[in-house]
């Protein structure tokens, strides 16, 4: 078993930085490596080979907004996934389908190739049922759907790997795994990547501090309370010396720019939609202080944001809404503001502009903690481990239990 094909559908590869480093770690192991993913800016060849992997890319038609959208966009990402996957297998081969998520539709295609003795690895990036519900907030037929889907992936998969211990949780309890086949690869940043390097005064725009944020531009991300919190600093505690910087692209940036200036505060935020790692790691280098603006929901409170490690790899303090695996990567790193509640988010935003020694207390102890806990590294061995495992075969899994994850 060492030829993978990881399939990937909400990012492209390389960009898609947990796939990529997931991929290069295999590389390194001895596995040959190829990506089956859509293209995206700056990733528009539909074939390429990079360090070694072999990366074939399809077309979206539409990027999801809707329920329909959403079934429009998997749809399609499932049969492109599935044509080149056949490509794959008649040219450089696989013994090994490693399926990410969203959407939970690769066990089908990793059920077809089972059929042929290959193995299916279930990458356990979302939790799409908490996913549908933070979209849409309604229990209706698609979020049943989800559940169904979930519950065959988790069947289908010979291993599971789970970002952190909630989604292990979903694994044993919903998915019915063996505790045994789960094994928890948490998502961290790369110090080769995550470079500290001199700020570039000009993205404050003329102000004293810059407060910076990376990440979709989506409505769970919680986009409008951190404009809503920016209006709170600027009309309220009539602070004109803090300028936003915004990185990332999505479904809901320009709506998002649209808010900004109903808030009267366009000329205070920077949006620069998705771009290249030097301006990313630019903007956050010269940021003050970063933020984490997620919505308390269930989903998010499960779930790993890369970008609260990003900004402790980067030595950042962090202001964030008070979610539980959000705490459990920050500690000490971040401030933890009431939850959805933007005038507290802005005041934990001043407190820290205000307090520069604190500030660099925090992002040492941030900076600190990636190095000796959470970066790349120190993942790598449960991966191999989890692939390791595929060589034993199961004792069994268990039945599903109705317990919340």
């Amino acid at each position: 078993m060492q030829r993978v094909l990881i399939l990937v559908e909400n990012l492209p590869s390389p960009f898609d930085r947990r796939v990529w480093q997931e991929a290069t770690a295999l590389r390194d192991a001895g596995y040959v490596v190829s990506i089956i993913c859509p293209t995206g800016r700056g990733c528009e060849a539909h074939f390429e080979a990079l360090d070694g992997i072999h990366i074939w890319r399809y077309d979206l038609p539409t990027e999801g907004a809707g329920a329909l959208g959403y079934l429009l966009e998997y749809g399609a990402a499932l049969f492109w996934t599935f044509v080149l996957s056949l490509r794959v297998a008649y040219t450089r081969g696989f013994d090994v389908v490693h399926a990410c998520n969203p959407p939970d539709l690769f066990c089908l295609i990793g059920a077809f190739y089972k059929l042929f003795g290959k193995k299916f690895v279930f990458d356990h990036h979302d939790a799409n049922p908490e996913l549908y519900l933070a979209k849409f907030g309604r229990q209706d037929f698609f979020y049943r759907l989800m559940l169904w889907l979930e519950r065959l992936t988790f069947r289908t998969a010979d291993v599971s790997i789970a970002t952190n211990n909630s989604y292990r949780r979903i694994a044993l309890q919903r998915g019915g795994m063996a505790p045994e086949r789960v094994f928890v690869v948490r998502s961290g940043p790369s110090l080769e990547r995550m470079k500290v390097e001199p700020p570039r005064p000009e993205l404050k725009r003329g102000r004293k501090y810059l407060v910076g944020y990376v990440g979709v531009m989506g409505r769970q991300e919680g986009i409008d309370y951190l404009l809503r919190a920016a209006a709170h600093i600027v009309h309220k505690l009539h602070r004109t010396d803090v300028h936003f910087g915004l990185v990332g692209g999505g479904t809901s940036l320009e709506e998002m720019k649209a808010l900004a200036c109903e808030l009267r505060v366009a000329d205070y935020v920077t949006f620069t939609g998705r771009v290249s790692d030097d301006e990313l790691l630019a903007m956050l280098n010269t940021a003050d202080v970063c933020v984490n603006p997620d919505i308390a929901t269930e989903m998010n409170d499960i779930s790993t944001m890369n970008k609260i490690m990003e900004y402790m790899a980067l030595a950042k303090p962090i202001v964030q809404f008070d979610l539980a695996e959000g705490r459990y990567s920050a500690r000490a790193a971040s401030l933890y503001a009431r939850r959805n509640d933007p005038v507290d988010m802005a005041a934990k935003i001043v407190e820290l502009l205000d307090d520069p020694a604190r500030r660099r207390e925090m992002g040492d102890y941030g900076r600190r903690r990636v190095m000796e806990e959470l970066e790349w590294h120190h993942e790598v061995p449960t991966l191999l481990a989890a692939y390791e495992a595929l060589r034993t075969p199961p004792a069994g899994k268990s039945q599903p239990s109705r317990a919340a994850p």
